[in-house]
């Protein structure tokens, strides 16, 4: 099998897990992103360690893509440019890596003769307000977004035209250990490690269907052979919260006392997310089980401890 930004957040977790169930495990990832690269090795770091695990750092976008796909049967591809603010600063980026690396990816793929491909998308491409099930329109309000569903449509046009054997995958509000440094959860927690004020964005009334990691995972993995090609499946983790309740969970597993300050709500961001993902339980046995405060206090545990590393 192979895997996609397996130095992300996301794809780190999904290789882990494939290695744990015994299958052989490609990484592909070429560090991109606007955020640096030093916690895209530490993540990596203990798959290099795991054997059956052999990486490739390459970029989709030009690569030699042939040979490292030679003998794979199954691709999961986690690898985007992710990150809604910084999407408009860089249209560009972000359509180079999330639709041309995706079609070059695909196109790969084909004459390989790969025969399970799991694309994984997210919930922004329905817009301001994602609630329902796969059926709500898709209206998004970012680049970044707009990107996606970009990447969506080429890869159901291969599925109608060339047969190509692909199930989408759209992730809600994805949370837990590795969160990436530009994620809310993980700037919140880190900042009040510091004991610095936390800046909301908007009124905190925004909700998110959060989604823990283990869970996303597992309906990642559950995908690959359970989920119908040209099918879309939402992932949600059952419990939506509001900005203000997130950080009140946080700052009560922390035991410490939040400083809010508020700024203007940022172009592109959602309001409200509600994943209905009946089709993935019904399709595939998705249930997602952890709940958020669970997940938060692993997050927090797992922030604690990056630090610590950090300062020795």
């Amino acid at each position: 099998m192979a895997v996609t930004g397996v130095a992300g957040f996301i794809g780190s977790h999904v290789a882990e897990a494939l290695l744990d169930a015994g299958a052989d495990v490609v990484g592909i990832d070429a560090f991109v992103g606007f955020h640096g690269a030093e916690h895209k090795r530490r993540n990596l770091a203990g798959l290099l360690a795991t054997p059956g695990f052999t990486f490739h750092e390459l970029d989709l976008r030009d690569a030699d893509l042939d040979s490292v796909l030679e003998g794979v049967d199954t691709v999961i591809h986690e690898a985007a440019l992710a990150g809604l603010p910084t999407s408009w600063a860089d249209v560009d980026a972000y359509v180079r890596c999330n639709v041309t690396g995706t079609s070059r990816l695909i196109e790969a793929c084909q004459r390989r003769g790969v025969g399970r491909f799991v694309h994984a998308s997210t919930s922004s491409v329905y817009g301001r307000d994602a609630v329902g099930d796969e059926t709500q329109e898709t209206n998004p309000i970012s680049p970044y977004g707009v990107s996606k569903l970009a990447a969506e449509k080429l890869v159901q046009a291969h599925v109608v035209v060339n047969d190509f054997p692909a199930t989408i995958l759209r992730y809600f509000s994805i949370y837990g250990p590795r969160q990436r440094p530009d994620m809310a959860y993980r700037i919140f927690i880190e900042a009040l490690l510091s004991d610095r004020p936390l800046t909301v964005f908007g009124d905190g009334r925004q909700s998110r269907s959060n989604t823990y990691v283990g869970d996303c995972v597992d309906g990642t993995i559950r995908a690959i052979d359970g989920g119908h090609v040209g099918e879309v499946y939402n992932l949600g983790g059952g419990v939506s919260l509001e900005l203000l309740e997130a950080i009140d969970i946080i700052a009560q597993t922390m035991d410490v006392r939040p400083r809010i300050t508020y700024s203007p709500g940022r172009p592109g961001d959602q309001r409200v997310t509600s994943a209905d993902f009946s089709k993935a339980r019904e399709t595939f046995g998705y249930r997602p089980r952890v709940k958020p405060t669970e997940g938060l206090a692993n997050q927090v545990r797992w922030v604690m401890e990056e630090n610590a590393v950090k300062v020795a």
